[in-house]
């Protein structure tokens, strides 16, 4: 356990717009992500809107995967795999909607078949797969940017009386605390307003609309900052086995399986020096 001073590293983003049906989420998206990569062939769209990302291919030649129901957590986990595997540097999830309804539908389903109709009980089964797929986008390698369908909130107020309380994105409640900026789009105006933002670059920001100049902005906050070294490194600048052999628990599970060679190898050189050998498990 080590205590240190606070120090903002380079990230790479999690972004979302929410936004009614036909506000302009996926068009904004694509502008933004243009922003952040430079490159249209750097960018990908997991489609789940019946191919409605390809109404965009005039602005460049980005790319897509469609998605067809169900639409479930791993269809989404196995298409963010695919586009890290083909070194795309924006994935645009368009829209993370289909995901949670995939799962609303799937854990009804559970209960009546396995929990007497228990859907608080089918959660225990149903929670971690959902929990899966946030943990992919949160842990990806690329800038991700979902978008989430909106709707009007209405309460019944005391008189009876339907009232409208707000839009509420379509997704698990709290969503939009897992990422780092979320953004509202106003379906008449197509002007973004947002609703959370860690970047503080939209702090007393006026409505305003989604372009290039968005994304190359974000880009810039997320590449100022301290570099992560790579888990090589880390394992490198190890001086002694006790040393190596924390660092190595520190990596993630990807990382692990990648200098697992390497692990061993420097600990090969370090044994004949570290007098603590016999106490370091391997």
């Amino acid at each position: 356990m080590e205590l240190k001073k606070a120090t903002r590293k380079q990230v790479k983003l999690r972004l979302n717009i929410s936004a009614p049906s036909g506000a302009g989420k996926t068009y904004s998206a694509l502008r933004m992500a243009k922003g952040l990569c430079g490159s249209w062939d750097k960018i990908a769209v997991i489609d789940t809107e019946n191919g409605s990302a390809s109404l965009y291919s005039h602005l460049g030649d980005f790319n897509t995967i469609d998605l067809t129901a169900p639409f479930t957590p791993e269809k989404y986990i196995q298409a963010i795999e695919t586009c890290e595997a083909a070194g795309m540097e924006v994935i645009i999830l368009d829209s993370t909607t289909h995901e949670w309804n995939c799962v609303l539908e799937e854990n009804e389903l559970l209960a009546q078949a396995k929990f007497r109709g228990n859907t608080w009980s089918a959660w225990s089964v149903t929670t971690p797969r959902h929990d899966r797929f946030v943990n992919k986008v949160l842990q990806s390698k690329a800038h991700i940017i979902t978008c989430t369908r909106s709707k009007m909130e209405t309460v019944m107020g005391e008189d009876k009386k339907v009232k409208k309380v707000g839009m509420k994105d379509q997704q698990r409640e709290g969503w939009e605390y897992e990422l780092t900026v979320s953004l509202n789009i106003e379906r008449d105006t197509h002007m973004a307003i947002p609703s959370k933002d860690r970047t503080n670059l939209f702090e007393g920001k006026n409505p305003f609309l989604i372009t290039e100049a968005t994304g190359e902005s974000i880009k810039n906050w997320c590449e100022t900052g301290a570099v992560e070294k790579s888990g090589d490194i880390k394992l490198r600048e190890a001086t002694s086995l006790a040393e190596l052999a924390n660092t190595y628990k520190s990596l993630s599970k990807e990382e692990q399986v990648s200098f697992k060679t390497l692990k061993d190898e420097l600990k090969e050189k370090l044994s004949p020096t570290d007098p603590q050998l016999k106490s370091v498990a391997a």
